[in-house]
C-alpha cells in the first residue's frame, strides 16, 4: 500500500473514533456524576441530556456531537488527502456515534453528527436544515418529530442540488434516522411521546389544563 492508502485508513479510524466519543455520558459523569444511560430515555444524545441534566449540558452535548461530524468530514482537508469524498469520513463518524466502541457498540441516534457532516460539506444546506428543525420543534414541542421531518425535508431539497452521492447518503440516513426513532414514532402515534417545555404545542396543551 502507498502512503495515500495508509492515510485513508488512518482517517477512517480517526473518524470512527471521533464519532464514538459518548459526549452525553462523559459530560454527565464528569460534571454531574450521573450516567444518563440510566435516566430518562437512556439515550446518550442531546435530547435526553437536556431532559436529565438541563439545557446547558444538553447544548454542550449537541455542540460536541455536531463538532464530531464536522471534524471527521474535514479530515481529508487536514491531511491534504482528497482521494475519496469527505462524506465517507462523515459517515464513519455517524457509525461511531451509533455503534460506539466506548459504549459497548451502542450509541445515539446520529441526528447531531449527521448535521455536523452536512455543516462541513454544505454549510448553506446545514443552515436550512437547522432552521427547519428549530421551527418544527417550536411548532410541535417534540424533538423526535422535528428531527424526522427535518431529515425528510432536507433530503428532498438535496435532490434538487443534483449532488448524487449526497442525495443517496441523505436518503439512507433518513431511513436510518426513522428506524432509530421508531419507538418515538410509536409513542407519537399513541400520544405519549415526551415533549419539551416550550413551543406552540406545549403552550396550547398547557392552557387547556
Amino acid at each position: 500500500m502507498n502512503n495515500s492508502t495508509y492515510e485513508i485508513i488512518i482517517m477512517l479510524i480517526l473518524a470512527y473514533l471521533l464519532g464514538s466519543i459518548p459526549s452525553g455520558v462523559w459530560i454527565g459523569k464528569l460534571f454531574f456524576r450521573i450516567d444518563i444511560r440510566r435516566h430518562g430515555s437512556g439515550n446518550i444524545g442531546t435530547t435526553n441530556t437536556y431532559r436529565v441534566l438541563g439545557p446547558i449540558a444538553g447544548t454542550i452535548v449537541m455542540i460536541m456531537d455536531i463538532s464530531k461530524g464536522v471534524v471527521a468530514t474535514l479530515l481529508p482537508t487536514f491531511f491534504g488527502n482528497h482521494t475519496i469524498t469527505p462524506l465517507v469520513f462523515g459517515l464513519m463518524a455517524i457509525l461511531g456515534h451509533t455503534f460506539s466502541i466506548f459504549d459497548k457498540f451502542k450509541g445515539g441516534k446520529a441526528v447531531a453528527v449527521s448535521a455536523g457532516m452536512l455543516l462541513a460539506y454544505q454549510p448553506v444546506l446545514f443552515i436550512i436544515a437547522i432552521s427547519m428543525w428549530l421551527f418544527l420543534i417550536f411548532i410541535s414541542s417534540t424533538v423526535s418529530f422535528a428531527s424526522i421531518v427535518a431529515f425528510i425535508l432536507i433530503t428532498i431539497i438535496i435532490f434538487f442540488t443534483h449532488d448524487i452521492l449526497l442525495s443517496i447518503l441523505a436518503s439512507v440516513l433518513t431511513i436510518f434516522i426513522i428506524y432509530r426513532h421508531w419507538e418515538n414514532v410509536i409513542r407519537m402515534l399513541h400520544g405519549t411521546e415526551n415533549n419539551v417545555s416550550f413551543g406552540l404545542y406545549y403552550w396550547l396543551h398547557k392552557s387547556k389544563k
